[in-house]
């Protein structure tokens, strides 16, 4: 289903149409144009005709059965790929893209390998959350947080970001509230001081990975612009307007960023600021390897010994290409 051709069609209706569209969309995911009886009988037959209901993609299941990757085809012809996780306890989270692709260079990341070709539309980015919409409606449930960390850099598609999470968030589209919903960034500040005076409580996330401007160059080319100091100072001021916690996300690399140097940096960068930090060991393949446990347990020992909030993320969706940093787009 292409959202835009959609709503394309709507711009000569009547106003409220575009309102009843939507509930029957993104709230009650109806299943054909004619069971939104709420439209003129016309009206129906012209979006049955023009934007019938339906997604071209591919899917794949994680070895978990919890877990699960959506490749979607665009109008354009390109695939951006989303991810579904289903939690123990009850959450279900999508991991949506904002970028067809990403420019940001990370050397970890298989996004960044597989290059850039643009920046999502506002539907196009609903289009994702929808999809796995319609798939938990079959399970009797529903989608309960999205989280922008999926191919791109969402503050480099600031407006087409904000227009999708208002669409989420909307209490007659999918009525997500602002809590459940994440954004991560690479560290643009212009982004993270924008959002500050966004009136939605959104969740924050800052991919580091590094914790001095030596080391997160080679990692991060970014760096070169938004050097540490520069991200750190977005990030208090951003607690101080907001008064809402960070989360730092920290890609562990063996014997590259796991040192316990590192652990004693990063700990004495993130002091005194209201945040926690995401240890991600990494996912990908060839020479970088994820440290073995017994670093990655000593690294986060650290962190708690200096008072930083840690936790260890436990990568679901590996078998499937469905991880962080794993999320690559193509012609199919």
């Amino acid at each position: 289903m292409i959202l835009n051709r959609v709503f394309k069609l709507l711009e000569n209706k009547e106003k409220f149409r575009q309102k009843q569209v939507e509930k029957a969309l993104f709230s009650d995911n109806i299943g054909s144009w004619k069971d939104a009886t709420a439209l003129s009988l016309a009206l129906r037959e012209e979006l049955e005709r023009e934007a019938p209901i339906g997604f071209d993609f591919d899917i794949a299941k994680s070895v978990q059965g919890t877990n699960f990757k959506a490749a979607i085809k665009l109008e354009d012809g390109v695939s951006v790929e989303a991810v579904l996780l289903r939690h123990e306890d009850g959450r279900n989270s999508v991991c949506v893209s904002s970028q067809a692709g990403c420019p940001m260079g990370c050397t970890f990341c298989r996004t960044a390998s597989a290059g850039f070709a643009r920046n999502l539309g506002v539907y196009e980015i609903v289009s994702q959350a929808l999809f796995f919409s319609y798939f938990l409606k079959r399970l009797n449930t529903r989608i309960t947080n999205v989280i922008f960390m999926g191919m791109g850099e969402p503050f480099l598609n600031y407006d087409n970001v904000m227009g999708a999470i208002r669409i989420l968030n909307e209490r007659h589209c999918f009525d997500i509230g602002a809590r459940k919903i994440s954004i991560s960034t690479c560290g643009i500040t212009e982004g993270i001081r924008k959002l500050a005076e966004e009136k939605l409580q959104l969740n924050l996330a800052v991919s580091l990975n590094a914790a001095d401007d030596d080391l997160r160059p080679k990692l991060m080319p970014l760096n070169n612009k938004y050097p540490i100091s520069k991200i750190i100072d977005a990030v208090r001021d951003y607690i101080k307007a907001t008064n809402r916690r960070v989360m730092f996300e920290y890609v562990l690399l063996d014997g590259v960023n796991d040192s316990r140097e590192q652990a004693e940096r990063l700990a004495g960068l993130l002091e005194g600021l209201l945040c926690f930090v995401n240890l991600i060991p990494y996912n990908g393949k060839g020479k970088l390897k994820p440290p073995p446990a017994y670093k990655i347990r000593d690294f986060k020992e650290i962190l708690e010994m200096h008072h930083i909030s840690v936790t260890r993320r436990y990568s679901f969706g590996r078998d499937i290409s469905a991880a962080c940093g794993q999320l690559v787009y193509g012609d199919s």
